[in-house]
């Protein structure tokens, strides 16, 4: 996001907010932004682990795609009564 972007949103949310709002905000962000930092990034070995246990799990049946998700609830929505 750019500086101009970032500093019409500031503007913004200064004028809309109340001084408590403003605090809870910031600390919320600041506190974001500290679990952030200390995030260590994955290694491409990992990542790989991650896809093929996503797989695996897939394949065993504990995951659906999003297709099947929404014709279930298609299903489910067809089926109920109508007020």
């Amino acid at each position: 996001m750019s500086e101009t972007t970032l500093t019409s949103l500031l503007e913004y949310l200064y004028g809309a907010l109340t001084p408590s709002n403003r605090r809870w905000l910031a600390e919320h962000l600041i506190q974001l932004t500290d679990s952030e930092e200390n995030l260590k990034p994955y290694t491409i070995e990992e990542l790989h682990q991650m896809v093929a246990e996503g797989e695996q799990e897939f394949a065993e049946g504990k995951w659906q795609d999003s297709e099947d998700m929404f014709r279930e609830l298609e299903e489910e929505f067809a089926n109920k009564p109508q007020r």
